[in-house]
C-alpha cells in the first residue's frame, strides 16, 4: 500500500473475544501505512484474542475506552469476533466514544461482528455497510442497508464480511483513513 498516514492517530476499540486475525492484519496495515495506534479496552486491561476456533494469546491495551476522547483520534477501528462486539455493546462509555466518530464524520472501519457493535450508536439508519452475514438482519432492523461485499464504503463508514476479505478491507480502510 502506498498510501502514508504519517502522524495521524487511529483507535482501536476491543474486548475480549476479538478475532485476532482481524486485529492483526489491520493494525500491521495501518502501521505500516505510518499510523500511531493506540488500543483502547474496557478498564485499560489486556484482552484475550479469539483465533478461529479457540483462545488465542492477550493484548496490552494502551488506554481505557471510558477515559478516552474522541477529539485526540483521526479515525477509529473495531474488529469483529462474536464476544468483542457484545461486550463492548453493554459498556455505554464505549458507546459514546464510538458514536462520537459517526457524530463527528470521522472514519470508521469495522469488520465481520463488529458493525453490531454501532448498531448500539442508533446511528446506522440509511446507512449503507456489510457484515459477516448472520448480523445481516440485525444491521437492517437498525435501520442499514445492507450488501453481500467484501468491503463497502458509505462516507466515512468502511465495513467487511469476514477474514478472507481482510486484503480489500486493509486497503479500503487506509485509503479511507488518508
Amino acid at each position: 500500500m502506498s498510501t502514508t498516514l504519517k502522524g495521524k492517530n487511529i483507535a482501536i476499540v476491543m474486548a475480549d473475544g476479538f478475532e485476532e486475525i482481524e486485529f492483526t492484519s489491520p493494525s500491521q496495515a495501518l502501521k505500516e501505512a505510518g499510523v500511531n495506534v493506540t488500543v483502547l479496552t474496557p478498564k485499560q486491561e489486556a484482552v484475550k484474542a479469539w483465533d478461529t476456533t479457540d483462545w488465542s494469546k492477550s493484548y496490552a491495551s494502551d488506554g481505557a475506552v471510558e477515559e478516552a476522547d474522541a477529539n485526540q483520534f483521526d479515525a477509529l477501528m473495531l474488529p469483529g469476533g462474536v464476544m468483542n462486539p457484545d461486550n463492548l455493546r453493554g459498556n455505554a462509555k464505549a458507546i459514546t466514544f464510538i458514536s462520537e466518530f459517526l457524530k463527528q464524520k470521522k472514519p470508521v472501519a469495522a469488520i465481520c461482528h463488529a458493525p453490531q457493535t454501532l448498531i448500539e450508536t442508533g446511528l446506522l439508519k440509511d446507512r449503507t455497510l456489510t457484515s459477516y452475514s448472520s448480523i445481516k438482519t440485525d444491521l437492517k432492523n437498525a435501520g442499514a442497508n445492507w450488501q453481500d461485499s467484501e468491503v463497502v464504503v458509505d462516507g466515512n463508514l468502511i465495513t467487511s464480511r469476514k477474514p478472507d476479505d481482510l486484503p480489500a478491507f486493509n486497503q479500503k480502510m487506509v485509503e479511507g483513513f488518508a
